[in-house]
């Protein structure tokens, strides 16, 4: 992938407008965050140590993984992504 502003993404993270997880279910989604990151290893695809920062961050900030997917499309602004989305592509980063 590229290398993520980590503090700018909180930011516009923590601006959004969406229903945070409960602890529980974070528990739940850095578990399952654990046995992707261990397939990815398996794959000899391991994720660099700012992709492993964004996201903890993404996690730490309760963002549910639907829109963990939407935010990583959005940044690397993907065809697919969701214009809407209020996350600036990292191309219009200076």
């Amino acid at each position: 992938m590229s290398d993520f502003d980590i503090e700018a993404i909180r930011a516009q993270v923590r601006a959004m407008d969406f229903a945070r997880g409960t602890p529980s279910q974070v528990a739940m989604w850095r578990d399952d965050m654990a046995d992707s990151r261990a397939n990815l290893a398996i794959e000899d695809m391991v994720l660099t140590s700012n992709e492993d920062a964004l996201f903890d961050m993404l996690l730490s900030e309760g963002v549910p993984p639907p829109l963990v997917s939407q935010i990583l499309l959005r940044l690397l602004d993907y065809h697919d992504a969701d214009r809407a989305l209020p996350i600036t592509p990292m191309g219009a980063v200076c």
